[in-house]
C-alpha cells in the first residue's frame, strides 16, 4: 500500500513540476525553491489523505541532496549524506523524465563551463581581481576530457569556480540556477542607475532553469564535481579578493547519497570547474572522441569561449549571424552555408538581417542553387535551425518557417524566446507563431526585391529551380497566398515559347473592359493553342494564361482571386466574354437558307434533346453555343483533367483500381450547330438511328479528349474500328455500284 500511494505522489508531482515550469516561464513561480516547495507539497497532501495513520509525510521538506539533520551536522570532515526520499523522486523526474535525447547532456553541462566562464570575464572587465597575478594569465576556455579505457568523460573550465559553500547552494538544491540568479543581481544593479536598462550583462549567459546539470546523471553512474573558487566576490560584484581555500569535490551517484570534501592534493585541479561523468557501461559511447566531437559540433559549435576536446579545437565557426550584416565577408558566408547545409555548392542568395518585433531576432537565412527534392531524392527535412545565445536548441525545426520554405538553410537567435525547462523546444506557441509569420514575410520581400532588381536571375535561377516552392505554399499557406502569388510567372497565348510573364504583368496588359483573368491547362503549349477551348479567345483577342502540369491547375484553384480579379478557367461556361460576332452567328443559325448555314434554332433544340436522351448516360446537358468556329463540341463546367488524374494516380498507388473507382460525372455539352459534323449527325439520327448513335458517343468521347478527362483512350478502339468499317463498306458499295453502272 504504501509503494502505490508513493508511486501517486510522484506522478502528481511530476505533473505539477511540469505544468507550474512550462506555464510560469517568466513569472514568480520559476523561482527554483517555490516551484519543488509546491511540488514536495502536492506529494506530502496526497501521501496524508491516503494514509492518515503514517507520519512520513507530515515534514516539511526541503528540496535538497542533504537531509535538514544532515544539513545541520555538516562540517569540513566530507561527512556523506543521504538524499530525502522525495528528492530522489524529484532527480529522477529531472534526470530521467525531461530530456528527450541522451546526448543533450553535453550541451546542458558545455553551457554551465561558458556561464561560469561569462561570469568571471564580466567581473574581469568591470572590476578586478586581487591576490595572485597568476588570475588573470589563465585563458577563459573550456577543456574536454575522454576516456575510453576508464570509460570517462571530464569537462574542465577556467571560470569563477565554486565554494563548499556555493556547492551546496548551487549543487545541493534542484532547479536552482546560479546563472539566472547573476544575471537578476547584474540587472538590479544597472536598473539603480539606468532603468531602460534591461539586461546589460546577462548576454553571454545561457543558463536559465537550474537544472542541466542533473542531465549528467543521464548518462553516468557517478559525477565528480571538483571545483577551485576564483575567489571571494565582493558586493558591488566589481572586485575578487582570491582566497587560500583549496579545492573541494562533490561527489554523487544520484541515488541516495552526495558528499563534499576536500580534493586529495595528488589530484590537480586549478581556478574553475571539472565536472567528471563516470559513464554507464552500456553509454560507453560517450567516452569515444568521434562521438562527443560531433555532439560539440552540432550543439555548442558557436559557444563564446574555446572548446578543445583532447587538445584539439572544436569550436572553429564564428556565429556570423550576430555580426552586423554589413560587415559579414562573402567568404564568411560561403564557408558558413557549407557548414549549416552540408553542401558543397555556393549560396544563389543570403537573407541576413534582425528584428526586434515580435522579439529580438538574429537571422541568417541561405537560399541554395539547388535542391534536392528532385531526381527521386525524397522530401527534405526543414533547413533552419533554432539557437538561444549561440546554443542549439532545436536542430532543423519545423516551427521556424512555413513548410513550403524547407528549402531555405540557416538558423534563427533569439535571446527573449521562452523555452521548456529542457531547452529542447519552444515554449510560447502564440509566440513562435509570430515569430514565424515575421520571418516568413522577410523571405517573401526577399524574393520580391531579387523578383524587381535582378529579373534575369530570379527567372532563370531562382524561379526554374524553386517554383514548386512557391506553387505548395500558395496551396497551404493562406496567409501568405497573395504575396507569394506575385512571384509566380506563367507562359501566356500572345507570348512566345519559353517566355514568363507574371499575373502583375499579365493584368497590366488587359484591355479596360477585361474584369478577369483567364487559364487554360494543357499538357504542352501546341496542345494548349489548338484546343477546342481557345478558339473564343482567339475571335475575342483576349491573353490566355497556360498551365502545364497538375500543381498549376490545383494553384489557381486556391488561388481564386488576384487583385481583385476572378481566375477563371477557359473551360467555364460562362466567360464574361464579348463576342461581336454572336448576334450575326446567332441570325446565320436561324436563316433556313440551307445546310451551309447550320441548323436552325427549331432544329438545334431538337437535336440537343436527342442527343441528351441518347447519351444519358455520359450527358447531363446539351446545348448550342456560339464560342465554337472549327470544333464540333466542347464540355463545359467539368473537374479538372489534371486533378482527377493525379487523384486516380494517388488512389491506385494505395491499393485502388483505376476500372471501377472515379466514375466520371455525367457532362455539360455545348454543340456547334453550324458544324458539319453536328449537320450531319442531325440528319443521320433519322436516316440510320444507330450509325447517329456510334457518331454521337464519338463527339462525346473527342470533347473529353480535349478536356483531358477520358480515363484511358483504348476505350474508343472498338468503335472507331467500327466507323472505319462503315466507311470502307460505303466506299466499297458505291464504287461497286458505279462500275455495275459502267457495265450497263
Amino acid at each position: 500500500m504504501t509503494t502505490q500511494i508513493q508511486l501517486a505522489a510522484v506522478r502528481t508531482a511530476r505533473r505539477q513540476l511540469s505544468r507550474f515550469a512550462s506555464r510560469n516561464n517568466n513569472s514568480r513561480w520559476r523561482s527554483s525553491p517555490l516551484l519543488c516547495h509546491h511540488a514536495a507539497d502536492v506529494t506530502n497532501s496526497i501521501c496524508r489523505s491516503s494514509s492518515a495513520n503514517r507520519q512520513w509525510s507530515t515534514t516539511q521538506y526541503q528540496v535538497s541532496f542533504m537531509s535538514t539533520e544532515a544539513a545541520k551536522s555538516e562540517d569540513s570532515t566530507g561527512e556523506e549524506m543521504d538524499f530525502q526520499a522525495e528528492t530522489r523522486q524529484l532527480l529522477d523526474i529531472v534526470t530521467n523524465s525531461l530530456y528527450t535525447d541522451k546526448e543533450v547532456f553535453l550541451r546542458e553541462l558545455v553551457s554551465n563551463a561558458s556561464d561560469a566562464l561569462e561570469k568571471l570575464r564580466h567581473i574581469q572587465a568591470t572590476g578586478t581581481i586581487t591576490g595572485s597575478s597568476d588570475q588573470e594569465s589563465i585563458p577563459l576556455e573550456i577543456r574536454i576530457t575522454t576516456d575510453e579505457a576508464a570509460n570517462t568523460l571530464t569537462i574542465t573550465d577556467t571560470g569563477i569556480g565554486m565554494t563548499k559553500e556555493e556547492m551546496v547552494s548551487n549543487l545541493g538544491t534542484i532547479a536552482r540556477s546560479g546563472s539566472k540568479a547573476f544575471v537578476h543581481e547584474m540587472n538590479l544593479k544597472a536598473q539603480g542607475a539606468d532603468p531602460s536598462d534591461v539586461d546589460p550583462f546577462g548576454e553571454g549567459i545561457i543558463g536559465r532553469f537550474g537544472v542541466g546539470f542533473y542531465s549528467g546523471f543521464m548518462v553516468s553512474d557517478k559525477v565528480d564535481v571538483r571545483s577551485k573558487s576564483a575567489g571571494k566576490v565582493s558586493d558591488n560584484e566589481t572586485q575578487i579578493t582570491e582566497s587560500n581555500d583549496g579545492p573541494v569535490v562533490w561527489e554523487s551517484t544520484g541515488t541516495g547519497k552526495y558528499s563534499i570534501s576536500a580534493l586529495p592534493e595528488d589530484i590537480r585541479q586549478d581556478r574553475g570547474t571539472s565536472v567528471v561523468l563516470h559513464l554507464k557501461p552500456e553509454l560507453s559511447q560517450y567516452s569515444n572522441e568521434s562521438t562527443i566531437e560531433t555532439i560539440l559540433k552540432k550543439y555548442s559549435n558557436f559557444v563564446g569561449f574555446p572548446i578543445y576536446l583532447n587538445g584539439n579545437r572544436v569550436n572553429t565557426i564564428d556565429a556570423i549571424w550576430l555580426h552586423d550584416p554589413k560587415t559579414v565577408e562573402e567568404e564568411k558566408h560561403s564557408a558558413f552555408y557549407k557548414y549549416v547545409s552540408h553542401m558543397h555548392d555556393e549560396p544563389l542568395s543570403t537573407i541576413h538581417f534582425r528584428m526586434d518585433a515580435p522579439l529580438d531576432i538574429k537571422a541568417l537565412f541561405y537560399i541554395p542553387s539547388f535542391h534536392q527534392e528532385k531526381y527521386g531524392m525524397g522530401r527534405m527535412e526543414p533547413g533552419v535551425s533554432l539557437y538561444s545565445r549561440k546554443i542549439l536548441i532545436e536542430a532543423k525545426s519545423p516551427d521556424i518557417l512555413p513548410d513550403w520554405c524547407r528549402f531555405v538553410k540557416g538558423v534563427v537567435d533569439s535571446e527573449d524566446l521562452p523555452l521548456s525547462i529542457s531547452r529542447e523546444k519552444p515554449q510560447d506557441t502564440a509566440l513562435v507563431g509570430k515569430m514565424r509569420k515575421a520571418l516568413t514575410r522577410k523571405l517573401i520581400s526577399h524574393l520580391s526585391k531579387m523578383m524587381k532588381k535582378e529579373p534575369e536571375k530570379y527567372k532563370d535561377e531562382f524561379y526554374k529551380e524553386y517554383n514548386f516552392f512557391l506553387k505548395e505554399g500558395i496551396c497551404q499557406d493562406f496567409e501568405s497566398q497573395q504575396q507569394l502569388s506575385k512571384l509566380l510567372y506563367f507562359e501566356t497565348s500572345k507570348g512566345m515559347a519559353g517566355e514568363l510573364v507574371s499575373l502583375d504583368e499579365y493584368v497590366s496588359r488587359c484591355p479596360p473592359e477585361q474584369n478577369d483573368i483567364y487559364y487554360l491547362f494543357a499538357p504542352s503549349r501546341e496542345l494548349a493553342l489548338q484546343s477546342p477551348y481557345m478558339e473564343t479567345f482567339l475571335k475575342s483577342k483576349r491573353e490566355v494564361i497556360f498551365i502545364y502540369s497538375a500543381i498549376d491547375d490545383f494553384v489557381m484553384g486556391n488561388l481564386k482571386q488576384f487583385e481583385g480579379r476572378n481566375l477563371l478557367s477557359a473551360d467555364r461556361s460562362e466567360l464574361g466574354l464579348n463576342d461581336d460576332s454572336a448576334d450575326e452567328d446567332d441570325k446565320d443559325s436561324s436563316d433556313d437558307s440551307g445546310a451551309a448555314k447550320g441548323l436552325t434554332s427549331s432544329e438545334a433544340t431538337d437535336f440537343c434533346a436527342w442527343f441528351q436522351t441518347t447519351l444519358a448516360s455520359k450527358v447531363s446537358k446539351c446545348k448550342t453555343t456560339n464560342r465554337l468556329s472549327s470544333s464540333p463540341a466542347v464540355i463545359t463546367d467539368n473537374e479538372s483533367g489534371a486533378l482527377r488524374r493525379m487523384m486516380r494516380m494517388v488512389e491506385t498507388s494505395e491499393g485502388g483500381t483505376s476500372s471501377n473507382s472515379m466514375p466520371l460525372p455525367k457532362q455539360t455539352v455545348e454543340i456547334n450547330p453550324k458544324h458539319e459534323i453536328i449537320i450531319g449527325i442531325h440528319r443521320l439520327k433519322e436516316k440510320d438511328p444507330m450509325l447517329a448513335e456510334v457518331l454521337a458517343e464519338q463527339v462525346v468521347d473527342n470533347c473529353l479528349v480535349a478536356a483531358g478527362l477520358l480515363d484511358d483512350g483504348r476505350t474508343m478502339l472498338p468503335r472507331l474500328n467500327d466507323l472505319m468499317l462503315c466507311i470502307v463498306k460505303n466506299n466499297v458499295s458505291e464504287d461497286s455500284d458505279e462500275e455495275d453502272f459502267k457495265k450497263e
